[in-house]
């Protein structure tokens, strides 16, 4: 039995994490538009993914709600609706307190914050009317765990306030058939590292298995996530047991 295409929406998908998510849409056969803040990072992206029938690239600051309005207009109008809202663009600012600016302030709320409300209010009218969907939020572990190895005031905020979001949103949309999730990664390689192996040494400390995690280990738990009919309101760790409990 053929699968219907599901359509998909990937916030922060030129890189990193957003780019292996809309990968691995992609590979199913399901549609992706994606959101990257500017033109030219969509359109290397998209030569990279090579599936220009699928794949449609809408450029803006996803902490604008003109961003996200555009970004389910554009879906709607070349796929019809919007089965699936994948919250992925963030940054990630590890510091002590007394080094944080305000421009780091701003930064994180704006992409963090803000980046995962205007597109979670647009799926959840645009679902509740066509009977259902999924939210998926990629977080951070450490919101739920911090650890005093890295001081990260701001992700421990944000992120950890979202995957509580999570939780209530899930909950409200419940009834509409919506399902809300979040993935919460520990420390994954991404191109953020560089490929320097002695910072990667470091980071390999900060899970009791002594390893780091990959982008298609947390494409993989969003696959699950918006396959799976009856879980709404999780937040799954992909951290190599970090927030397992002391050790």
């Amino acid at each position: 039995m053929n699968r219907k295409p599901n359509t998909v929406i990937v916030t922060g998908a030129s890189s990193g994490l957003g780019f292996a998510i809309a990968e691995a849409y992609l590979k199913r056969g399901d549609n992706v538009v994606g959101n990257a803040r500017t033109a030219s990072r969509l359109q290397a992206a998209a030569e990279r993914l090579g599936n220009p029938r699928n794949f449609v690239g809408v450029a803006g600051d996803i902490g604008q709600p003109a961003t996200a309005r555009a970004l389910f207009a554009q879906a709607i109008e070349r796929f019809g609706k919007v089965d699936i809202l994948v919250n992925n663009a963030g940054i990630f600012l590890a510091k002590p307190i007394s080094d944080y600016t305000e421009d780091d302030v701003e930064a994180m709320v704006t992409t963090n914050l803000k980046g995962f409300f205007y597109p979670a209010r647009e799926a959840a009218r645009h679902m509740t009317a066509n009977g259902g969907g999924h939210i998926v939020t990629v977080t951070a572990s450490i919101g739920m765990v911090p650890t005093a190895k890295v001081p990260a005031l701001l992700p421990v905020l944000i992120k950890g306030g979202l995957n509580q979001a999570t939780r209530a949103l899930a909950l409200e949309l419940a009834g509409s058939n919506v399902k809300v999730n979040a993935v919460a990664p520990g420390i994954i390689d991404t191109p953020l590292h560089g490929g320097d192996e002695q910072a990667l040494d470091f980071l390999r400390t900060l899970s009791p298995t002594g390893t780091v995690g990959t982008a298609q280990d947390v494409a993989d738990a969003v696959l699950y996530l918006t396959d799976a009919r009856f879980t709404t309101g999780t937040v799954l760790t992909v951290d190599g047991g970090a927030t397992a409990g002391n050790w």
